[in-house]
């Protein structure tokens, strides 16, 4: 499905969907609980029906009204043997893979997309040292059989806070206590906060000392009701609208987050106060903790008045696409001056951005800052496959369209 944007400024107010970070995680700890659990708010997408789709073939329900979504925990119910279908989503399978070893279910994973090219080095390496197999050729399907021992894990800080996130999960349920220890500093430590205040909800008990994480085994997950915020990372394609000229109010965002992503607002101010006062309104901001934000970030660096440079960003070459490259051939095709380095981008402010034909790359990212970069273009914006962002906010066009976005679907000639 390809999108044609004819340029307008958006005003109106768009409420803002729920957290899909927050909901993954919420649909776990449901999932691994006794009893049932009610998790409301929840925004459904390709990502969050991937979990539940996951969670359910290890013996979890699920019972969907509207946004509410009542879970009933694994229990005594688990299979022995499960098939999990990721789709495309690189957090249902490095944050299941382990909650599959510590409750012994042989699972064969499959995905769609980039996900089987995506690493799990970390798991091939600490998990089979704690009595869990692999059947893995560098890429899906792959295997995993046996039961997860408790103990030492060493991680790198720097490849994904997801494997972080995956162990925190499935370490309380072992017989034995554990720990988690980082080899470096952790990037994107906000996600495993994050990870950390939901599993508290749940009556799950993790300790962070100097060198990780230290997880009691043992534990029991407790059932609860729990409703979903907002999305900041959502939200910042909004934020970023609104300083390049749009007038739009964001309802449904917790102003107390835990989310990283929340970075955005202090981002966005700064800028557009040195705008006002004129001072250079251009940034550097190191996107360690932060990486979901650096697309849209390098849209608002393209309308500013000084160059700006974003790093640690390094990462971003493995999710839905290289999103580094991709966001610099996103601006650099609608006439804007982005060059991708292996650890971020470096931007030159223009003016204007004339329009042009983009290609998401199937990253839902990439599409969403099209059309936000198109608020300040001369001419249309094409954007080809624009249907990826089904992957985590499925009604974004028509949000746009509701605050007077003019977005059509088009048939390109062959």
């Amino acid at each position: 499905m390809n999108i044609l944007i004819t340029p307008s400024r958006l005003h109106g107010t768009v409420r803002i969907p729920a957290s899909k970070s927050m909901a993954h995680r919420l649909l776990i700890c449901a999932a691994l609980a006794e009893g049932t659990s009610v998790i409301s708010g929840v925004d459904m997408s390709r990502d969050i029906t991937a979990t539940m789709d996951v969670l359910s073939a290890f013996g979890a329900s699920f019972r969907q009204e509207g946004s509410t979504i009542t879970v009933t925990g694994v229990g005594n119910a688990r299979p022995q043997a499960a098939v999990a279908d990721c789709c495309e989503s690189g957090s249902t399978l490095r944050f299941l893979i382990p909650v599959a070893a510590a409750l012994g279910i042989h699972t064969t994973f499959f995905g769609q997309g980039r996900l089987p090219q995506r690493p799990i080095t970390a798991y091939l390496r600490e998990l089979t040292k704690k009595g869990v197999t692999f059947d893995y050729h560098n890429t899906m399907p792959f295997t995993i059989d046996g039961k997860l021992r408790s103990g030492v894990f060493e991680l790198e800080g720097d490849v994904s806070s997801q494997y972080v996130t995956g162990l925190l999960f499935a370490l309380p349920l072992l017989d034995g206590d554990s720990e988690i220890r980082m080899l470096s500093k952790l990037e994107s430590k906000p996600y495993v906060d994050l990870t950390i205040a939901c599993l508290r909800h749940f009556g799950i008990a993790v300790q962070e000392t100097e060198q990780g994480y230290a997880v009691a085994g043992g534990q029991q997950y407790h059932a609860c009701d729990l409703t979903v915020e907002g999305d900041y990372s959502q939200a910042a394609f909004f934020c970023v609208a609104n300083a390049l000229g749009s007038d739009i109010t964001l309802t449904n965002l917790n102003p107390e987050s835990v989310q990283g992503d929340k970075k955005i607002v202090e981002i966005v101010r700064e800028m557009c106060y040195n705008r006002e006062q004129g001072l250079p309104a251009g940034f550097t901001v190191d996107a360690a903790d932060i990486p979901d934000l650096v697309p849209i970030l390098a849209v608002l660096a393209t309308f500013g008045t000084a160059p700006s440079s974003i790093t640690g960003a390094h990462r971003l070459a493995i999710k839905e696409s290289d999103r580094l490259a991709s966001t610099a051939d996103l601006l650099n095709r609608l006439g804007g001056k982005v060059t991708a380095t292996p650890d971020g981008l470096e931007i030159e402010p223009v003016e204007q951005l004339h329009g042009g034909t983009v290609d998401s790359c199937g990253d839902h990212r990439i599409a969403m800052c099209a059309a936000v970069a198109a608020t300040r273009c001369a001419g249309e914006v094409t954007i080809l496959h624009g249907e990826c962002v089904e992957k985590s906010y499925p009604r974004f066009y028509e949000d746009y369209r509701q605050l007077g976005g003019i977005a059509n679907v088009i048939v390109l000639e062959s």
